[in-house]
C-alpha cells in the first residue's frame, strides 16, 4: 500500500448542455480488463487505514465503507457516527449503474410541527434546542450501510468491525483537529454524558495528544458485528436511545417503535450533464440536485475561461450560488411530504432565465424562480449547523463509495449512548413552519419525516459511463458552495484536486456573503467589492472537501488541507 497525495493537471473542457436523467450509461461492451488501483480518502487517517485494511481482505468498497464509518464514530465523533444518519452514492462497475441509499434520520410518530416553539409560539433559543431530547431523529447510517452490504458486500458482516474495536480498547491519541473543538465553547460539550466521556482523571477536559479509551464503544461494537442491525435498533441500546431523547431538558418523544420502524431508502440518483462528465447526485432530501442547478447557471457563465486570480470568476460564482440556494431553500424538502420540482430546476429553459439574473453587480436581492412543477413559494427559516464528515472509496472491481455522513452540529447533540454521540438531526427541520396564511414550508417538522439535507456525495463519469471521480464535503448549508468550488477549480481551471480544495472558500446564501478573507488574494476582495460582494468571516466548521478526479488514467485525488484528511491508494 502507498500513501500518496496525486497531482495532474488538465485542460478546461468544453461547455455542454444540462439535462436531468435518472439512468447510468452501460459499461463498454468488450472493453479489456484494465488494472484497478483501490483507494480511501478520508477525514482521519485512522478511519482511512481501517478502510484500506478491509480492500486488502479482498473487501468491497461497501465493506470498507462500514468500516470507516465505525471508526470515524470514534475518532472523529464531533463529525459523523453510527448515531447519526448518511447518504450513500455507490457506482456498480459490472453494471455501470449508481444508486442512491438514503440513510437521513426520521421524526418519531409523535413528531409535530410546533415541536421547536416554545410556550409562546417562538422559536426555542438555537443553542437549548440542539441539545435537547426533541432534537434527536432516528439514526439510519447502520441501517443505510446494512442494506449497502447485502447487495455489494464481499466480506462478512462480522469481520468488517476489528479496526474500529481494537482502536477504542487500546485508545488513540486525541487529533489537533478534535482537540480544537474539545477547547471550544460548544453546547454539546456542557451535556453532561459528553462532559465526563472527555474529562480527564482530575476533572479537566483533554486536550490534543491525550489518550482517549471507548470500552463501551467497542463492548456495542461487538454485539453489532454479532447481532447485525438489531444491535442498535431493538434490545438495550435501543431503550438507552429511547431513554437519552426523552430525558429533560426538552425531551422528545422517540419511541422503540420508532426505531424498529427504521427502514432507509434506495432512490434513484439525480444526473447532469457538467462539461464532459455526468454528475450523479442523491435526489430529495438531499440537496444534490442544488448542485447540479449550481453547475447548471455557472455552464451559462463564462468562468470556465477565468481562473483563481479574477475577481469577475469568484463574483460570477457567488451570484450563481445566490440564486440556487434561494431556489434549494424554497423547495427541497422530503419528496414523500412535499413536491420537489428538479426537472423545472434542471430545465435548460429555467437555468437560461436565472442565469440572465447574473448581471454587472450584486442584485440587491435574490428570490426564488419559478420552475415548472412547483407548488407556492414559503419562506424558510432552516438553520443547518456543521457536523459532518465525507469519505470515497475504490475497490480492486472498481466499484466506488462516495459517502456522506453526519451527527448534525458538533459532537451531535452532547447526548451518548455505548459510547457514540446521538444526533441532533431534526434541528434540519424549519424550527417556525407556520406562515402568517397558515401554510407550512417544504422543510417544516412532520411524522417519520427526514429533514431536509445539504448533504451532496457526487459521483462522476465519462461520456462512455465508466467511473471519472467522485466528491463531497463536510460544512451544513455551505456544502453545495464548498462542492461547487472545488469542481469549479478542477475542471473548470485545470487545478491538481489538492490545489482545487485549497482554493479559497466563498459561501454566498441571501444578502450576506461569507468565505475565507484570509485566504484570498486582496486584489480578488478589491474586485468583488466594486462589484458589490463584500466578504465577511464566517464558516463555523470549514469545509472537509474530498475529492478525486480519474485523469489520464491517473488518480489525482485530493483531501482538504482545512483538516486532517489522507488519500491512501493500493497496489
Amino acid at each position: 500500500m502507498v500513501f500518496r497525495r496525486f497531482a495532474a493537471v488538465c485542460a478546461a473542457f468544453t461547455l455542454v448542455a444540462c439535462t436531468a436523467t435518472q439512468q447510468s450509461a452501460p459499461p463498454i461492451a468488450g472493453a479489456p480488463p484494465v488494472a484497478i488501483q483501490p483507494f480511501v480518502i478520508a477525514a482521519n487517517p485512522l478511519a482511512a487505514q481501517a478502510g484500506m485494511d478491509v480492500l486488502e481482505r479482498g473487501g468491497s468498497a461497501a465493506d470498507a465503507g462500514l468500516a470507516v464509518q465505525a471508526m470515524l464514530s470514534l475518532v472523529e465523533p464531533q463529525s459523523s457516527g453510527i448515531g447519526g444518519g448518511a447518504f450513500l452514492n455507490y457506482f456498480d462497475a459490472a453494471t455501470g449503474k449508481i444508486a442512491i441509499y438514503d440513510g437521513r434520520e426520521t421524526a418519531p410518530a409523535q413528531a409535530s410541527p410546533t415541536m421547536f416553539l416554545d410556550a409562546s409560539g417562538q422559536p426555542l433559543n438555537f443553542r437549548d434546542a440542539v441539545v435537547s431530547g426533541r432534537a434527536t431523529g432516528v439514526p439510519g447510517a447502520v441501517a443505510a450501510f446494512a442494506l449497502l452490504h447485502r447487495e455489494h458486500g464481499a466480506l462478512p458482516w462480522r469481520e468488517l468491525f476489528g479496526g474500529a474495536i481494537a482502536t477504542a480498547d487500546a485508545g488513540f491519541v486525541v487529533s489537533p483537529r478534535l482537540g480544537r473543538f474539545l477547547q471550544g465553547s460548544f453546547p454539546e460539550l456542557e451535556v453532561a454524558d459528553a462532559r465526563s466521556y472527555f474529562a480527564r482523571p482530575d476533572g479537566t477536559r483533554l486536550q490534543t495528544g491525550d489518550r482517549l479509551r471507548n470500552p463501551d464503544y467497542a463492548a456495542f461494537l461487538r454485539r453489532l458485528a454479532r447481532d447485525g442491525t438489531d444491535a442498535l435498533y431493538r434490545g438495550s441500546t435501543a431503550a438507552m436511545i429511547v431513554q437519552r431523547a426523552r430525558a429533560a431538558p426538552l425531551g422528545g418523544t422517540m419511541t422503540m417503535a420508532d426505531l424498529a420502524g427504521y427502514r432507509p431508502i434506495k432512490r434513484e440518483p439525480i444526473c447532469a450533464a457538467y462539461r464532459v462528465y455526468r454528475v450523479c447526485a442523491p435526489p430529495p432530501p438531499s440537496s444534490g440536485a442544488a448542485t447540479l442547478e449550481l453547475l447548471g447557471l455557472l455552464q451559462r457563465t463564462d468562468i470556465a475561461a477565468r481562473g483563481p486570480g479574477d475577481p469577475q470568476a469568484w463574483y460570477l460564482f457567488a451570484e450563481a450560488s445566490r440564486l440556487m440556494y434561494a431556489d434549494r431553500d424554497a423547495w427541497f424538502g422530503d419528496p414523500e411530504f412535499v413536491k420537489v420540482p428538479i426537472a423545472g430546476l434542471l430545465d435548460p429553459a429555467y437555468l437560461d432565465r436565472r442565469a440572465a439574473l447574473i448581471g454587472s453587480r450584486a442584485a440587491a436581492d435574490v428570490t426564488p424562480g419559478t420552475p415548472a412543477g412547483a407548488p407556492v413559494a414559503v419562506a424558510d427559516r432552516t438553520r443547518e449547523p456543521a457536523g459532518t464528515s465525507h469519505f470515497i472509496i475504490r475497490d480492486a472491481r472498481g466499484d466506488v463509495l462516495s459517502v456522506t455522513t453526519t451527527v448534525e452540529s458538533i459532537f451531535g447533540s452532547g447526548r451518548m449512548v455505548d459510547g457514540f454521540f446521538l444526533n441532533n438531526q431534526l434541528t434540519d427541520f424549519s424550527f417556525n413552519p407556520l406562515q402568517a396564511d397558515g401554510r407550512l414550508a417544504a422543510n417544516s417538522v412532520a411524522p417519520g419525516k427526514r429533514p431536509r439535507s445539504s448533504m451532496t456525495p457526487l459521483i462522476l463519469l465519462d461520456q462512455e459511463g465508466r467511473f471519472a471521480g467522485a466528491i463531497g464535503s463536510a460544512g451544513g448549508s455551505a456544502i453545495l458552495g464548498y462542492v461547487g468550488k472545488s469542481l469549479v477549480a478542477a475542471i473548470d481551471w485545470g487545478l491538481p484536486m489538492q490545489q482545487a480544495l485549497a482554493q479559497p472558500n466563498l459561501i454566498a446564501r441571501g444578502n450576506a456573503p461569507q468565505g475565507e478573507v484570509d485566504r484570498f488574494d486582496p486584489a480578488v476582495l478589491a474586485g468583488l467589492a466594486e462589484r458589490g460582494i463584500v466578504l465577511r468571516p464566517g464558516q463555523g466548521e470549514d469545509s472537509g472537501v474530498h475529492g478525486v478526479l480519474i485523469r489520464d488514467g491517473r488518480i489525482d485525488g485530493g483531501a482538504d488541507p482545512r483538516r486532517e484528511g489522507v488519500v491512501l491508494i493500493g497496489r
